[in-house]
């Protein structure tokens, strides 16, 4: 893995109870194939190689009450001194470092709040995708009880750089955050009338947002924000699969498209 890896998200995990839909759903929604794996890990790939992945949601997980969801595994250098460092600035260990063979060192971390994310030490260097392709990962959100706070988290365990904010009006501010200049998503304060806990959502690029809603819908997928434009003319919607893992997908603005 080369340095300008580290901090950078680069895989994602489905956990989810039923792994066999789960992968005829996103591949008919965003256009993924599937590629088998090692102990009931099924990947998925877009046309540029892997780049996630699912298995069955972990009985520890179930016992703590997570429900299906996605995770995203962080690039670190190093995941034991990532999770000890992550302990002092008042987070919590879910998962403690545990090998994987032919894949690397990984942990499940909760930040102070209490959106899990995945520490992530690969043993073989990863070639980044370009996340304005359809069927990338372009955006990585953080909804949560107070994300100044939460960002000073991650900005001293990744090295996370605040870019800029956005003033939401009655929502507040819109924290857009990065490293070495390179947006990787947002972070805002939920206002109190939102009943969900802190959590991660993930982005996934597509060239045709209304029909790819459509087929979502189509298999069983529920709307639950949007479809709708945001600054710069880039479009959203948030959507919960039919085990009910929360993703959303971005239409890139037209003149992106042209």
């Amino acid at each position: 893995m080369t340095d300008s890896n580290i901090g950078r998200f680069v895989w994602y995990d489905l956990l989810t109870t039923d792994p066999e839909a789960s992968v005829s759903f996103y591949s008919h929604v965003i256009g993924w194939k599937s590629q088998p794996f090692e102990q009931d890990y099924t990947m998925f790939t877009s046309e540029q190689g892997p780049l996630a992945g699912t298995t069955g949601l972990p009985e520890q997980a179930k016992n703590m009450g997570a429900p299906p969801h996605w995770a995203s595994n962080v690039a670190v250098a190093d995941a034991d001194a990532t999770v000890a460092l992550a302990k002092k600035l008042g987070g919590r260990v879910f998962k403690e470092p545990t090998d994987y063979p032919k894949v690397g060192r990984l942990a499940v971390i909760g930040d102070p709040q209490g959106a899990p994310i995945h520490v992530f030490r690969p043993n073989q260097p990863m070639t980044l995708h370009d996340s304005s392709k359809p069927g990338e990962f372009v955006w990585s959100e953080l909804l949560t009880t107070d994300h100044e706070a939460a960002f000073g988290f991650y900005s001293a365990l990744f090295g996370w750089e605040k870019i800029r904010d956005f003033d939401m009006g009655g929502m507040g501010k819109y924290l857009i955050y990065g490293t070495r200049g390179k947006e990787l998503g947002g972070m805002f304060t939920k206002s109190k009338d939102m009943p969900m806990p802190p959590m991660w959502t993930y982005y996934v690029q597509v060239a045709d947002l209304d029909a790819a809603i459509l087929r979502a819908r189509a298999k069983g997928a529920r709307l639950m924000n949007g479809p709708m434009e945001v600054p710069g003319g880039a479009r959203i919607a948030q959507l919960s699969d039919p085990q009910g893992a929360a993703f959303a997908l971005h239409e890139a603005p037209k003149a992106a498209r042209a």
